[in-house]
């Protein structure tokens, strides 16, 4: 690692009747891969936030390549080789490319008496920095066209091209598949063998113990730690990030398995699903693993029916369901809780309790066209107190609560409407340790409560640690299945990765 190129010294910052940041100090050396973890809201993207120029410190002092700034707005953080890349991109739809990658300080030329914009100048840059990070992608190409990881190629790029020596990477892998993890970390590697300095957000410890040099805990706004990854584990920083010990990160709880609830028989989508069969039982977790693009959302999601009808047959209780929408799964007990809690699990603007009666307002009537507020209200806290949800009130906003909360404000929309089958679909998905913890608690008690969930989940740790069975997808079609004794992460992954013609020959 070469010399310090970020110094933060005290740095304190205040929004309205919130301390979000006391005292916090950190360093980062040219050449290294410097993580920031903690909790959801601890601090770490406010910290950057600062860091980058959209939050201006109330007092302490910043640092970069030995000079003391202050950054007033992101552009000028860009200037002086600052960059952040957010897990959602800030680049401009409708713009091409090569435009977002200079927008704000185009190269110009003289023509003539008058300056114009030098294109071929600016195409000639952006091919030599693609050529640098080893990616192809069309100058020219909208980036509306774009998937997430050329998205976050052409961000990386964007920064480059301010010639950019400290990129900060908040949840970078959030919406990336395995294969685009692996070389996005490949491109990371390689800057940082450049002398760039990385600064690096995320809740998966797997990446951080993999990628960086050290590690930073923030939490509750204070600076706690900062240790060399080969000098660390996993249960150190936890303790650190959350303040303990964690007994169990998957505190499954034995439960009494009972008669099949649930049947699925020859579901067929033709070009996607192909002739799926399984079953679930009540009080049962059963889990659906795969690698992106493997089809368990969409097999969920048209049991449930938000996308057309595929052929096959569903069971609840042993009645045969006809399932044309989502709001017949509901009145059949089937409640689906989304991946994407901010696009189609919660209305953040909403208050807690609004959120939780939201799909069954008619349950909330107090009269013909009024709304029973206290009822709304009671509701709210009985989840509060149930789930566990961080939040001085029922009628506090959604968009104010953690990530980890809002989770648990979805968890707890699905529950108040009394579901026989719970579909979870990434149930932990971009929240902290703590968090993770305290929604497989939630979860584990809820099957002791005679409930039965199907959960899909990216990690295979999770689906190991709280599933009874677990059922492996591959292209839209059920390549193998595990009972809780006999399953083990490399067996899932063998599962996963086998092509048909393999499996037909083994």
């Amino acid at each position: 690692m070469g010399q310090t190129i970020l110094e933060l010294h005290d740095i304190v910052k205040t929004f309205p009747g919130v301390l979000a940041l006391n005292g916090i100090n950190f360093n980062l050396q040219g050449g290294e891969i410097h993580a920031i973890c903690g909790e959801n809201g601890a601090g770490k993207s406010t910290l950057m936030k600062v860091v980058c120029g959209v939050h201006e410190a109330d007092s302490g002092t910043m640092v970069v390549n030995g000079k003391q700034e202050n950054f007033s707005n992101p552009m000028e953080a860009y200037e002086k080789g600052v960059s952040i890349i957010f897990q959602e991109t800030s680049l401009f739809e409708e713009m091409t490319v090569l435009d977002n990658l200079f927008l704000g300080h185009e190269k110009t030329k003289k023509a003539g008496i008058i300056k114009v914009l030098d294109y071929g100048g600016m195409r000639k840059e952006a091919e030599k920095i693609f050529q640098r990070l080893n990616t192809k992608i069309n100058l020219d190409a909208q980036i509306k066209t774009l998937g997430m990881a050329q998205k976050q190629m052409v961000e990386i790029a964007k920064a480059l091209t301010f010639d950019a020596n400290i990129i900060i990477f908040d949840e970078p892998t959030a919406s990336l598949t395995q294969r685009e993890v692996t070389a996005l970390f490949k491109i990371i590697n390689d800057l940082k063998a450049s002398g760039l300095g990385i600064v690096y957000i995320s809740h998966r410890m797997e990446e951080i113990f993999e990628l960086c040099d050290r590690v930073t805990v923030v939490r509750d706004g204070q600076y706690i730690s900062t240790k060399n990854i080969a000098e660390t584990n996993k249960d150190e920083l936890v303790a650190d990030m959350v303040g303990r010990k964690m007994g169990s990160y998957y505190p499954k709880s034995e439960t009494a398995i009972g008669e099949e609830i649930f049947r699925v028989e020859g579901y067929y989508d033709e070009g996607f699903l192909e002739n799926i069969s399984f079953n679930v039982k009540k009080g049962e977790i059963l889990g659906f693993a795969g690698l992106a693009g493997a089809g368990r959302t969409e097999l969920m999601e048209s049991i449930c029916g938000f996308t057309g009808r595929a052929a096959g047959t569903v069971w609840l209780e042993g009645k045969r369901l006809h399932i044309k929408n989502y709001k017949d799964a509901m009145a059949n007990g089937i409640v689906y809780v989304s991946e994407d809690r901010g696009k189609y699990g919660l209305i953040v603007d909403m208050s807690i309790q609004q959120n939780i009666s939201l799909p069954q307002l008619e349950n909330f009537k107090k009269g013909p066209g009024f709304l029973d507020v206290k009822k709304e209200s009671d509701k709210g806290a009985e989840y509060i107190k149930e789930v566990g949800i961080k939040a001085p009130a029922p009628d506090f906003l959604v968009a104010n609560l953690s990530g980890g909360n809002q989770q648990k404000v979805s968890v707890s929309k699905a529950l108040a409407m009394n579901p026989k089958l719970l579909i979870l679909d990434e149930p932990t998905r971009g929240v902290d340790v703590n968090a993770k913890a305290e929604i497989h608690k939630i979860i584990s008690e809820l099957t002791q409560k005679g409930l039965t969930i199907i959960m899909i989940s990216s990690e295979l740790p999770e689906l190991i640690g709280m599933c009874d069975r677990i059922y492996v997808m591959k292209d839209g079609y059920i390549a193998g299945s595990f009972d809780r004794e006999n399953v083990t992460q490399e067996k899932i992954l063998t599962v996963a990765l086998e092509s048909k013609k393999e499996k037909q020959e083994g």
